[in-house]
């Protein structure tokens, strides 16, 4: 791991007009803070800015309050929202899993390495199975089952339990239940989904083996934010690997389970380093 020191993060978004990038940078400038790392785009559709800084203070009475006091008289011409992340935040993660363990065997790994940058205070299964996971890794494991009658009150139980660990994310790492309306909106623009994308559309049961059958070309995987629209939610990061003839079903379905790993990993770091912004359907998201 590196030993370089870790930067604030400065996001913002406002109205698109003239002046959007000079009053951050003048600011940073003025205050003596040093800009490492900048990016910002204007979308013409919506008209909305959107900017990211890290940077480093070079005054040593630097604070988050003197930083807004100050800036806020400067962004309020601009109706621009902003947020200042400090260098140690480690945000609270939640990790809903069912039977499958890839993806959360490769989150608690680059967790235990600090490759991801979180905390990890609880996970949530609707199975029994990858209780020994958690064990191993320290980290409280509650099975919560689910049936079409009980839906409501395990997902209210969820709900309980994300407050009571004040949760900040919530990742689906393969967990294989359709979440509710009400669910969907108590976990809007806070939880990431992961899934696999295949091109045709391969829905329901055995989808990798609808592929070999069809004799797909390519498996990937789709990371989004959830919301009331299955699978549908807000992309933040998309991966794939190209196949042949040679990969059988199960070829596929460890191939596409690679992709899921990896996908799921960046989109998490992006959310964590502030590099995702919500842009009415859409994301704008500034890749390191």
């Amino acid at each position: 791991m590196s030993n370089a020191i870790k930067p604030w993060i400065f996001t913002a978004s406002c109205p698109s007009m003239i002046g959007t990038v000079d009053v951050v940078t003048r600011y940073m400038a003025k205050a003596r803070n040093y800009i490492d790392e900048i990016h910002s785009f204007d979308d013409r559709v919506s008209k909305r800015f959107f900017i990211r800084v890290e940077f480093k203070p070079s005054d040593a009475e630097f604070t988050v309050e003197k930083f807004n006091d100050v800036f806020a008289d400067l962004a309020s011409e601009f109706d621009m929202e902003w947020d200042l992340t400090e260098p140690d935040h480690r945000p609270r993660v939640a990790i809903l899993v069912s039977k499958y363990d890839h993806c959360l065997n490769d989150l608690l790994y680059r967790h235990r390495t600090g490759q991801l940058n979180i905390e990890v205070p609880v996970i949530i299964s609707n199975h029994p199975d990858l209780e020994h996971l958690a064990e191993w890794h320290d980290i409280p494991y509650h099975h919560l089952p689910i049936t079409p009658e009980t839906k409501p009150e395990q997902e209210a139980d969820i709900v309980k339990l994300l407050k009571q660990y004040d949760i900040e994310l919530v990742v689906l790492a393969r967990y294989m239940q359709v979440l509710s309306p009400w669910m969907c909106e108590q976990l809007n623009g806070k939880a990431i989904n992961i899934h696999h994308s295949l091109l045709p559309g391969f829905k329901g049961a055995r989808p990798y083996h609808q592929a070999w059958e069809k004799g797909v070309k390519m498996v990937g995987a789709t990371a989004h934010y959830v919301n009331n629209d299955l699978d549908e939610g807000p992309i933040i990061t998309q991966g794939i690997q190209t196949v042949d003839h040679a990969f059988y079903p199960e070829d596929l379905i460890s191939k596409g389970q690679d992709v899921e790993r990896v996908t799921l990993f960046n989109a998490i770091r992006y959310h964590n380093e502030k590099r995702v912004f919500l842009n009415e359907g859409r994301t704008v998201v500034f890749s390191s």
